[in-house]
């Protein structure tokens, strides 16, 4: 599938150490990165035998009995269950190679299980009729409502006189079936990468009862992962499942109206989910400069619900999007808690380092988090559950 050389791949168990042959004994430990499948941190511990690759520093250690350990994150989302792992609980990290994708106080992005949680219940209620349902605040709209408001009237949403008239005052009790019947079927598409997404793509499917289509080459993807239940639900023919996956890059209006038109007659409607954390958006007023315990009182009391869900501007009653908040990183807040409740010597930055103002700002934060875990005496960040703070 990804046309590696097999001579170069070398599978390794999670939560075992393994000793890498000719390091003079040095260990390694995969983690599950919570990040997309097979994603892994790496816990290296052992005594430095050689000096770094080409670098002109020398160190002093190497050849003394000195253990290290360093722990190199790749692409990961920080949560409870990576600081209460037996390798990082209570061990003293000498340096951190830190996924940064989202450093900055802009992106606290709510816990991925809420934002799943989130999706399944609006595409449950979008295709149930309840009543494909728009939501604006901590308010459900229903469509009839949205389309008797002024923004509906002249903006996304533009109904027919028939529409209309059923939702005029006196309108028969079943009006509201009527126009859920006359919207006809609704496709779901959730947008994904190669890899990744697959927790919000089953959890829709899930709570539609639902299988899930794609095309052979997703399928093959999909297959090489060691996921017994999202294989269970995978179909090759579109008619069969009500949700379908396409690249994420498709998720706009002009992309949808057109895989809509390839299954005319199959479906009259569809509602595309495009989740990235990319499409957060901080709300107004919101702190960019916030003090630690600020950030953290802020985590406890992040939640997020489908009301907090709201579709993308140009979307109508054929073709809805909803960016979703759903991210396979860290979020600002994460990366808080991840370093506050994990003992560490050296913070490197590993996403954003191309200039120098951004390297700064960074550290500025790296420095911030060392303080506050000695303040705090190293205890643990509180929890909610081992998913998320």
């Amino acid at each position: 599938m990804l046309r590696v050389d097999p001579k170069w791949v070398k599978p390794l168990p999670d939560n075992q150490p393994v000793e890498i042959p000719d390091t003079g004994g040095v260990r390694v430990t995969l983690i599950d990165a919570n990040h997309c499948p097979g994603s892994s941190l790496f816990v290296f511990s052992g005594r430095q035998s050689i000096d770094a690759g080409d670098s002109p520093v020398k160190s002093s250690f190497v050849g003394s009995d000195r253990e290290f350990t360093y722990l190199h994150c790749g692409d990961f989302r920080a949560c409870p269950a990576h600081v209460l792992h037996p390798s990082i609980h209570g061990k003293r990290l000498d340096t951190i190679y830190l996924d940064t994708t989202y450093l900055n106080p802009k992106y606290c992005f709510p816990p991925q299980a809420l934002v799943i949680d989130a999706c399944a219940e609006l595409a449950k209620r979008y295709v149930q009729g309840d009543n494909n349902s728009q939501i604006q605040g901590n308010k459900q709209k229903s469509l009839p409502t949205l389309l008797m408001s002024p923004a509906g009237k002249g903006g996304w949403f533009k109904p027919s006189p028939k529409m209309l008239a059923q939702m005029q005052p006196g309108a028969s009790a079943n009006s509201s079936t009527k126009i859920s019947n006359s919207l006809g079927r609704i496709v779901v598409v959730v947008g994904t990468y190669t890899i990744g997404k697959e927790r919000v793509l089953k959890a829709i499917a899930k709570a539609l009862s639902s299988k899930i289509y794609c095309n052979s080459r997703k399928h093959a993807v999909f297959m090489c992962q060691a996921d017994a239940a999202l294989h269970t639900m995978l179909t090759k023919d579109s008619a069969a499942a009500q949700v379908h996956v396409l690249p994420l890059g498709q998720i706009n209006i002009e992309g949808l109206s057109e895989y809509l038109a390839l299954h005319q007659g199959q479906y009259d409607r569809i509602l595309g989910f495009r989740p990235t954390g990319w499409t957060y958006t901080p709300p107004a007023g919101q702190n960019m400069t916030p003090t630690i315990d600020q950030i953290l009182t802020q985590a406890r009391a992040h939640n997020f619900s489908a009301t907090d869900l709201r579709p993308q501007r140009g979307s109508n009653p054929r073709v809805t999007i909803y960016g979703v908040p759903y991210s396979e990183h860290s979020s600002f807040r994460e990366l808080t808690c991840f370093a506050l409740s994990t003992d560490w010597g050296r913070m490197v930055a590993t996403v954003n380092v191309g200039s120098a103002e951004s390297r700064q700002k960074m550290q500025a934060w790296f420095d911030k988090w060392a303080k506050a875990r000695r303040d705090r005496g190293g205890a643990l960040v509180d929890h909610r559950c081992e998913d998320y703070w």
